[in-house]
């Protein structure tokens, strides 16, 4: 709260200065912050002063700096700088930029700025850039970096650590290292731990590890960051489809990703369809209906179905009239109900806790909490029927029989209902409230108004 606090205060006397022209005195008050932290300062200077006055304080910041600071960056504010500044500075940037952070930064520029860069870049690398920029973006090779220390099995330590003394300075991560033969296929991987405290003449060959988990460069980036998660890995190794290591993904980069699919799946669970990766105030008012107004239609339309129930037990409604009184309440139940579970189940999936081989076990599990759950609401509201609302047993009856099958079939359409959607390819999440609260709706209506006739014969 109060490194909070203390950022407002900096951004609020650094815009004072900006707007009295005093930039070298609006720089060095930057420069007492890391380089997270001015990004953060940089990014909101950019909303409220505009692009030309952040490219101002963008350019009295050192080089070294600069380009750390860039790296921080959203990638919006990233596009925006590169076309604000000369193509010399663009192109100082995108040599000290990491391998990763470059291609992230090239795949938003339009094709001509690419173009532009790539004439001046080596052809070596130019080829390289190429091969990550034609990955699919949702796929490990879109995350990977070539930026990594690799050794040959005959090596000593002695050997390996001089190379990596020498090599390290260009590397995504020296922690672990990487063991791969002269076509590239990958052996081993070998921690920089074990070879501090191995022996010098000792072989690499000796000290690997072949065990190790890797990734396929075109595996889907959501099961990438499964195996992050699982495994607790810093780093993991990207192969072909011939085991040859064409890259690895640091954690840094994974955490983007998580950052998205939770994004994506809390989206979809309020019936948001939206695939841009723009934060909620830089989308238009238009952008925000286009993401909304599909699933709310497909929603009003079940309603609509929901209210033809209603309307065919009009017969039901009018000779026993206090019952229209008790709909919302059971309605509600059972959406909430649903949604409680529907939440369980794709948060289960999510994490893995929950296989499709387990679906026998959730729908028992579910069926003996909701009938519990169901007998405490049902008995609760019996006693309030009868004693508070001054109503007849059977109305009482009527009502807390309705809730008990209500809550059963709730529980049990939203436990199922991701499961199923998986199980068909469809995101689990979309299974979520919306969708849920509209189909107990029906089954509740229904419910309701056959056991109105059936116990009060009516």
């Amino acid at each position: 709260m109060e490194q909070e606090k203390t950022l407002n205060e900096t951004l609020a006397d650094i815009l004072e200065l900006l707007e009295n022209k005093r930039y070298g005195k609006a720089r060095d008050l930057l420069l007492e912050n890391n380089a997270v932290d001015i990004a953060e300062i940089l990014e909101d200077i950019m909303g409220e002063l505009g692009v030309e006055k952040s490219v101002i304080v963008f350019r009295t910041l050192p080089k070294d700096v600069s380009v750390e600071v860039f790296s921080y960056l959203p990638i919006e504010d990233q596009v925006e700088i590169i076309n604000a500044i000369t193509d010399k500075e663009m192109h100082f940037i995108m040599e000290e930029l990491a391998f990763d952070d470059m291609i992230d930064v090239l795949e938003e520029l339009p094709a001509n700025v690419v173009d532009k860069i790539l004439e001046k870049t080596p052809k070596d690398e130019r080829k390289l850039i190429n091969t990550f920029l034609n990955y699919p973006d949702t796929c490990a090779g879109s995350l990977m970096t070539p930026d990594y220390i690799s050794l040959q099995k005959d090596m000593s330590v002695a050997e390996a650590l001089a190379y990596i003394k020498k090599e390290g300075m260009d590397s995504e991560t020296v922690y672990t290292c990487y063991v791969k033969d002269k076509g590239r296929t990958l052996l081993g991987i070998v921690s920089l731990r074990t070879l501090v405290i191995a022996d010098d003449n000792l072989c690499i060959s000796e000290l690997m590890h072949t065990d190790f988990v890797s990734v396929n460069v075109y595996d889907d980036q959501e099961k990438v960051s499964d195996i992050f998660k699982k495994y607790g890995f810093l780093a993991i190794p990207v192969v072909d489809k011939e085991n040859r290591l064409v890259g690895i993904i640091t954690v840094d980069d994974i955490l983007d990703v998580i950052e998205e699919e939770t994004t994506e799946d809390f989206e979809r669970m309020a019936g948001v369809i939206d695939s841009s990766d723009k934060e909620y105030l830089d989308m238009s008012v238009w952008h925000h209906v286009k993401n909304r107004i599909p699933w709310l239609f497909l929603l009003m339309c079940s309603y609509v179905i929901t209210g033809g129930i209603i309307a065919s037990f009009e017969g039901v409604l009018s000779k026993v009239i206090c019952l229209v009184a008790y709909l919302p309440m059971l309605m509600g139940t059972g959406g909430n109900s649903g949604s409680q579970s529907a939440t369980l189940i794709i948060r289960g999936m999510s994490v893995d806790e929950i296989n499709l081989s387990d679906f026998g076990k959730v729908m028992w599990k579910e069926v003996r909490v909701s009938a519990i759950v169901g007998l405490v609401l049902s008995s609760l509201n019996f006693v309030r029927i009868c004693w508070l609302d001054g109503h007849g047993p059977m109305v009482a009856l009527t009502v807390c029989g309705s809730m008990l099958v209500i809550v059963i079939a709730a529980k049990v359409i939203g436990s199922m209902l991701p499961m199923l959607a998986k199980k068909v390819g469809i995101d689990p999440a979309l299974m979520a409230s919306p969708m849920i609260a509209s189909l107990t709706d029906m089954v509740s209506v229904i419910t309701y108004f056959l056991m109105a006739s059936a116990i009060l014969g009516i």
